[in-house]
């Protein structure tokens, strides 16, 4: 997983979407990471296994 500074995330945003829709990447603020940026579809598939899994495996 890629990792940039949150200063950097916001300087080149263009940058961030475009590794995110490769892999997810971590956005660190004081070198601590705060969040994680990915591409939608990883959001949407990570959604559906959640489901399953609240739904006892189900579906």
């Amino acid at each position: 997983m890629q990792t940039l500074s949150a200063k950097d995330a916001k300087y080149n945003f263009g940058r961030l979407i475009d590794t995110a829709r490769a892999g997810p990447v971590t956005v660190e603020k004081h070198r601590r990471p705060v969040v994680v940026v990915m591409a939608v579809e990883e959001y949407d598939r990570l959604r559906v296994i959640e489901a399953r899994l609240a739904s006892g495996g189900k579906e």
